[in-house]
């Protein structure tokens, strides 16, 4: 603002005035179910400021974020390391995307994640994890000659056409064809991939090490006997690691839990933004971005209008140093493995929990059908309505009683998925499975208020059938 006049921009001005308009704009000009479906679940929170692993409403409440934005806010949110490059990137007024230089922060990351990532040579930097795949299979296509991308089922890759094409979920596809010539296998059927790489036309193979959906990980062993598959028939293995990568597992990688395995294509993105600039990466061979980049012909012939941009560089470049000056990596392994053993004890306390799995900070809870009379009949009506509707009631009470975010982890399935920042440790820990004790005891009691929002649940469903 200059002495005297006015402003022509004022961010906190606008946020006071119309911030407490939030829902009604959203409503009008964007998704419009998007409120409706926050508002019949009571998700229509106000939340104020956030930070680390935690928000806070206009009250002063604090929130336990287990949900970290689906994965983007791997240090949480608003790290000071990360900001402060930000700030620092933007005061130094770089001649940033003149598309007829090279400039020194996109080379510099490359050069550190690489360094995390063996057996893989070079970078293309996109803006988000449904670009790093559509990167991903165009590469795969051209540097084989072949059409055809086989993909898992349940899997999930992205929502832009390319990565529809691998998406195992039909709910996402259905009236989007045509799609790309792609075929669905299931989740450690070795046999099937061979039968498809047999036909010959194949150029890869992307795959989840630990599917988003439902929290399901790769048999022992498949991810290996895969990957000597597909060279063997002179295809590559994509290792889609935008959720499960940089530490998300207990290891910088979830492809790296099991040995020998080196895929030929590696998609990041999510965690790699610091929670506040988009960036997608698709890591690779030396010999496919050779054969992609032919001459200087080809030098455009795939690019991003805002890839390699200073900001999201320097998101990038902050948050690899905090992973290693703060051992991020270590401390997802560490409290991952503390949720999983203290949740993986109530299994035998409640008949409703069926199973918990998963590795470092990326957990599913299951629920199964009860043994006892009263909880099956009750079970019974909501699978009928709809399945994943007890999820969802356990979703619920842990939002409005305990203040803890956390989400069902797809469509028609009675998993919660918790992907918390990975900052956290054993305060959140504890957090977390007392108030999700206090939910499973009230789902067991037979009654109460979680019931009560079932029935209201079973009512929706079936209204919108």
């Amino acid at each position: 603002m200059t002495d005297g006049g006015p402003k022509g921009f004022d961010l906190a001005g606008l946020l006071a005035e119309r911030g407490a308009e939030r829902y009604e704009l959203h409503a009008r000009h964007l998704n419009h179910q998007l409120p409706r479906m926050l508002r019949t679940i009571g998700f229509d929170k106000v939340y104020e400021r956030a930070e680390g692993a935690y928000f806070w409403d206009a009250e002063g409440n604090d929130y336990l974020d287990m949900l970290a934005g689906f994965g983007v806010m791997g240090l949480g949110r608003h790290h000071p390391v990360v900001r402060e490059a930000l700030h620092d990137v933007l005061d130094a007024s770089l001649a940033d995307l003149t598309r007829f230089d090279c400039q020194p922060l996109p080379g510099l990351l490359a050069e550190k994640l690489l360094a995390h990532s063996p057996h893989l040579d070079r970078v293309f930097f996109g803006n988000s994890g449904t670009e790093a795949v559509e990167t991903a299979l165009k590469f795969a296509r051209y540097a084989t000659g072949r059409p055809r991308v086989l993909y898992c089922a349940h899997a999930f890759h992205g929502l832009t056409t390319g990565s529809l094409s691998v998406n195992g979920e039909a709910g996402f596809r259905d009236g989007f064809a045509p799609l790309l010539p792609d075929t669905e296998i299931a989740l450690g059927d070795l046999d099937a991939l061979e039968r498809e790489l047999k036909k010959g036309d194949v150029a890869g193979f992307v795959v989840e090490p630990i599917q988003g959906k439902g929290v399901h990980e790769s048999p022992p062993g498949f991810l290996r006997a895969a990957q000597e598959l597909l060279h063997r028939h002179k295809a590559l293995l994509i290792a889609d690691e935008v959720q499960t990568g940089l530490g998300r597992t207990g290891d910088f990688y979830a492809y790296q839990h099991e040995e020998g395995v080196e895929p030929d294509l590696l998609c990041v993105a999510k965690a790699l933004s610091g929670g506040y600039v988009p960036v997608g990466a698709t890591l690779g061979k030396d010999w496919i971005f050779q054969r992609v980049y032919s001459s200087m012909d080809r030098v455009l012939v795939h690019s991003a209008s805002f890839g390699s941009n200073a900001q999201a560089m320097a998101a990038g470049l902050a948050v690899l140093t905090v992973m290693e000056d703060e051992e991020i990596v270590a401390n997802a392994r560490r409290s991952g493995d503390l949720l999983r053993e203290r949740l993986t004890a109530l299994t035998g306390r409640y008949e409703l929990l069926h199973d918990v799995r998963g590795r470092g900070l990326m957990i599913g809870i299951e629920f199964g059908r009860p043994a006892s009379l009263k909880l099956r009949s009750r079970w019974a009506v909501l699978q009928a309505a709809r399945k994943g509707l007890f999820a969802q009631m356990v979703v619920v009470p842990l939002l409005h009683k305990h203040r803890i975010l956390t989400q069902v982890s797809g469509d028609h399935l009675e998993v919660i998925k918790l992907i918390p920042p990975l900052i956290v440790g054993e305060k959140e820990v504890d957090r977390f499975v007392g108030a999700f004790t206090a939910v499973m005891d009230d789902a067991h009691s037979g009654g109460g208020l979680m019931w009560d929002f079932g029935r209201t649940l079973v009512k929706q469903a079936v209204a919108n059938r």
